[in-house]
């Protein structure tokens, strides 16, 4: 007659028949047996590894229902400082719309009423906020001292009036360039009593608590360079998105306003959307409206972005209900490879961000 099992060594061999059993049924030991979004993020985990790219990469993504994804390359990770190049153009744009949500700016104000040495006659007096942010200003040129660390930021905003004596009138051509934005930025540090940009990022860092280390810095603190001048994280810059996402920055008014076409019917001088990946791209305040139509024909908008000229490529899906940034520092002028890995994923992120949680 058999004898009963028991003691130690009985329940191990208790545990082994168990597990033979299940083998013998086909079926798995628990947490073996994904479920199908567990199974889709191990796809694009392994087509992110396999993806042959020149930069190290982090990418986040976030969706409406509260699902996130994180995955890394190599030596890059959520808290890896990257210069911004043009991501920072969708911040800038943020921090100055704040000050139009609060009324101490206008979009249909002049550079004029805030900067004593602007001019106030002909084209350069016509512009207004809404130009500057839209990229339709009529600025086209750039004075050196924006890349100068010694520079003086006031100074140098004056220069940009200077090296622009004969801008198109406002709203004729979009041309994409930092003079924009360093304008605005001076009417936005005017406008808001402080004494300089750093003191007005301070101010929307401490009150909406987003971008804890990230700075404008580049080419220095004393003269940032407010259309490409960030250093960033991936984590920060997600939480930026989601904020914004969300209309805990700006409200709703504010926010269809900047996710619209500002071009209407300007001319294209220069677009390096056009120039880089072949699409005719459209803008509105900080941001591009993606569009794969060409010529530009999207009467609604669903994906807006801001990528950099070293791959990053931050963007709001509202399509498909989901943010995110792939974050990464190549070579200057490797816009075209973020893009262009993002696209590759693109379908399977979006397929993840409308599915249920499992």
């Amino acid at each position: 007659m058999a004898r009963p099992v028991n003691g130690s060594g009985g329940i191990a061999l208790l545990i082994i028949l168990a597990i033979f059993s299940a083998c013998a049924k086909g079926t798995q030991p628990a947490g073996e047996n994904p479920g199908p979004r567990q199974k889709l993020e191990n796809e694009i985990r392994k087509e992110l590894d396999n993806y042959e790219t020149d930069a190290d990469f982090t990418l986040m993504v976030e969706s409406a229902n509260g699902k996130r994804f994180s995955h890394s390359t190599g030596s890059s990770g959520e808290s890896v400082l990257y210069r911004s190049a043009s991501t920072s153009k969708l911040v800038t744009a943020v921090v100055i719309l704040t000050l139009v949500e609060d009324s101490l700016l206008s979009l249909e104000d002049h550079p004029g009423d805030y900067i004593p040495s602007w001019p106030d006659t002909g084209n350069l007096a016509a512009i207004t906020l809404r130009h500057l942010l839209s990229f339709t200003s009529g600025l086209t040129e750039k004075p050196f001292c924006l890349n100068l660390p010694s520079a003086d930021f006031e100074e140098c905003v004056a220069r940009i009036a200077g090296v622009n004596p004969n801008a198109r009138p406002p709203g004729e051509e979009f041309y994409y360039s930092p003079s924009h934005l360093q304008v605005a930025g001076l009417m936005a540090v005017k406008a808001s009593g402080l004494a300089s940009w750093q003191e007005l990022f301070t101010r929307f860092k401490s009150k909406t608590g987003l971008f804890p280390n990230g700075n404008y810095d580049l080419p220095s603190l004393q003269n940032p360079r407010l259309a490409g001048g960030m250093h960033w994280n991936a984590a920060e810059y997600l939480a930026f998105l989601r904020a914004l996402y969300e209309q805990r920055i700006l409200g709703a008014g504010l926010i269809a306003q900047m996710t619209e076409d500002q071009l209407r019917d300007a001319a294209i001088g220069y677009s390096p959307s056009l120039a880089a990946i072949g699409e005719d791209w459209h803008y509105g305040f900080g941001l591009w409206i993606e569009c794969h139509d060409n010529p530009f024909n999207c009467n609604r908008t669903t994906r807006v972005s801001s990528p950099g000229a070293y791959g990053a490529y931050p963007f709001i899906d509202y399509e498909n209900k989901y943010f995110g940034i792939l974050a990464r520092e190549g070579a200057y002028g490797t816009f075209d490879k973020g893009y262009r890995l993002f696209e590759s994923i693109a379908p399977k992120l979006e397929e993840w961000a409308l599915m249920s949680d499992d």
